[in-house]
């Protein structure tokens, strides 16, 4: 059973109602999953977290078993700035003011959109294999245009990506785990996979999916454009895949330097997807970041 010993919740966040399961002691730690998966991406690594913190694991609205509304007609809604209003409102109803927060891919987005929106909030943040979004838009080239095509076909006018990932969502779903995310599907908890696949086969969560990548396109860039003089002051690690895309094509601290003032560096040697192949080692790295920052 995942998340055993975890409590589990749906809360009313104003907007949307997010899942999230929590347990532990310690520091509040709120970690967030990527695309195209949810909370459970965290199952193997949570419980070893909450050996030292209180660990909330959060679906992001439009995925899991979060809310999943239909996008507006100005996207706001799928914005990272409306996904990041989501957990700060979340964490205030489980009782947290302030609080560590880790995000990988999508999550890790949300996480920095909340530390620059919420900068008295967030104790530490920690960014996931990915740099930046203005960067992804701006620094691309066609190599990274061809790794991260999904990038521009989800973001497409609908019906046209949900249709065509809605005629099989298995197959497009695992090309990205076996793909540019460099993994295999055995390599992987079964468990936690038929969990993905549960909610990726909902046509609600296919649209989410669409939603936020067409928000990004939009107005994320135009956020992350006027932040860009605007620095996360709390302490930053550029957590990352060293075997994937994203350290190939680009130096992952060296960038969120530039969005950040204080950050740290670190890699384990897998894919986009490293937290699932390496749940051990990732836990040990983010329990003495947070841990470190949260002494300081």
């Amino acid at each position: 059973m995942l998340f055993e010993g975890f409590e589990r919740h749906r809360i009313d966040c104003g907007e949307a109602t997010i899942n999230c399961v929590v347990g532990g002691n310690g520091p509040p730690l709120l970690l967030l999953h990527g695309a195209p998966q949810n909370l459970a991406m965290w199952a193997r690594t949570a419980p070893l977290l909450a050996e030292r913190f209180t660990v909330v694991c959060a679906d992001l609205r439009g995925y899991g078993d979060s809310s999943k509304p239909r996008c507006t007609a100005d996207r706001t809604n799928y914005s990272f700035r409306a996904m990041a209003a989501d957990q700060a409102t979340l964490m205030t109803r489980l009782g947290f003011d302030r609080f560590h927060i880790a995000g990988h891919d999508r999550g890790g987005r949300t996480a920095h959109r909340l530390a620059l929106d919420h900068p008295d909030r967030v104790l530490s943040l920690a960014v996931l294999d990915i740099v930046p979004t203005y960067a992804m838009f701006m620094d691309t080239t066609h190599n990274v245009a061809a790794a991260y095509w999904h990038w521009y076909f989800l973001s497409l006018p609908e019906p046209f990506p949900e249709t065509l990932i809605g005629a099989n969502p298995d197959f497009y779903f695992e090309t990205q785990f076996t793909g540019w995310g460099k993994s295999s599907i055995e390599d992987l908890d079964q468990e936690t996979f038929a969990e993905y696949q549960r909610c990726w086969r909902d046509p609600k969560m296919i649209h989410g999916l669409c939603a936020d990548y067409r928000a990004t396109l939009t107005v994320d860039l135009i956020l992350d454009t006027q932040d860009l003089a605007t620095k996360v002051t709390c302490p930053t690690l550029a957590f990352y895949g060293a075997a994937g895309w994203m350290a190939k094509y680009f130096d992952i601290p060296a960038e969120w330097r530039k969005r950040c003032a204080d950050v740290q560096g670190a890699s384990l040697p897998g894919g986009h997807f490293f937290v699932e192949q390496f749940p051990k080692e990732s836990v040990e790295i983010l329990a003495r970041f947070h841990g470190e920052a949260g002494a300081a």
